[in-house]
């Protein structure tokens, strides 16, 4: 995928971003862990340290106040202790993720066929709903997870230390891909290829059946993360599902996407305002699947997200946390006015890739 950019204008970007989101007061949930999510994928690729030592610091100082309990979305906070034990070696961050990951597979609230209910809290927030959000919050958790156990090395130390938890991978792994498949199956309407916010099993329903463009980069952006994350991922027969739902996905994407080269915040309601945190995610999904028919629409991308962020680093024109509202206007009326750790990660995520999609091709 050729798109052009100028490389100290991305570094910059990503630099003002990452330094802005950590100055934010976060708390552990899902904001936050979208937020280092994206902080922890900027050191990967700038090489950063300052950026991993700001983490280490914060979760230290978490450690000592006293974690919350888990529910889906703190799990959220499990992708930044991924790079964290890798920086450090330190395997207290390691023995955090695989409680969550307990949780997931043990306590959570599940429907159907196993299913992840979608928690906000301690109660049963949602009956049996499933949202696009489980998808980053937990499924992609779980398929980064069992794959980096699948594949240790016994002769690298960070490796070895984990090796009590090996025989765990292949559950883990497949019950993530069983999070992605039945969550394409509820939630991506076949006719259109755009995905719902969310599905009602107690009403066999959609609920308000809204396009919503963040639900749409939760998905987006986690499927295009399958491939990249699980070796011989075509030896799973749930991930040429997920290839398939994506690679219809953005061909759909690629239509609504507006003049100013983002995306709405309901996708086919010309009246919705552009929402960034859910372009950003979406055009990250575009360069991870590396289609050079989608060049075009990334470097469109690339130019309105860029013009959205501030010069100290805040990523503007995001929405705020959004349950799957009642209606159409419950949809609009979400204010967009404020800094969110989400749009903060998924921009993040976005600049990342591009960079690491340049490097590749060098």
């Amino acid at each position: 995928m050729k798109v052009s950019f100028d490389n100290e204008e991305i570094l910059s970007a990503i630099d003002r971003v990452a330094k802005k989101t950590m100055t934010m007061d976060l708390t552990w949930d899902w904001p936050c862990g979208v937020a280092y999510y994206g902080l922890a994928e900027a050191y990967k690729a700038t090489g950063k340290t300052e950026y991993m030592e700001f983490l280490k610091n914060w979760v230290d100082e978490y450690i000592e106040m006293g974690l919350p309990s888990w529910n889906v979305n703190t799990c959220a906070m499990g992708h930044c202790l991924i790079t964290l034990y890798e920086y450090t070696g330190d395997k207290k961050y390691w023995d955090i993720i695989m409680s969550k990951i307990e949780y997931l597979r043990n306590d959570a609230l599940r429907f159907g066929d196993h299913v992840l209910q979608h928690t906000v809290s301690s109660n049963n927030d949602f009956p049996e709903q499933c949202w696009a959000d489980t998808l980053f919050m937990a499924a992609f958790l779980m398929l980064r997870v069992g794959s980096k156990l699948r594949m240790l090395n016994p002769d690298d130390p960070k490796d070895a230390a984990l090796m009590e938890y090996q025989p765990q991978a292949m559950d883990i792994i497949n019950d993530s891909l069983n999070q992605y498949y039945w969550h394409i199956q509820y939630l991506q309407n076949k006719e259109t290829s755009l995905w719902y916010h969310g599905y009602n099993n107690v009403h066999k329903d959609h609920m308000s059946g809204f396009y919503w463009g963040r639900a749409n980069a939760w998905a987006a952006y986690t499927m295009s993360q399958v491939k990249k994350n699980l070796y011989d991922w075509y030896l799973f027969p749930p991930c040429m599902d997920v290839e398939c739902s994506l690679r219809d996905q953005l061909a759909a994407l690629k239509l609504v996407q507006t003049e100013n080269g983002l995306w709405r915040t309901i996708l086919d309601d010309e009246e919705a305002y552009e929402e960034v945190s859910a372009s950003a995610g979406i055009a990250a999904a575009m360069v991870e699947m590396n289609n050079p028919l989608h060049a075009k629409y990334v470097q469109k991308a690339l130019k309105g997200i860029l013009d959205n962020v501030s010069a100290d680093g805040r990523v503007l024109n995001v929405s705020g946390g959004t349950a799957v509202m009642k209606d159409r206007e419950g949809y609009m009326g979400v204010p967009k006015a404020w800094i969110q750790g989400w749009g903060q990660g998924l921009a993040l995520a976005f600049f990342t890739a591009i960079l690491n999609d340049s490097k590749k091709q060098q």
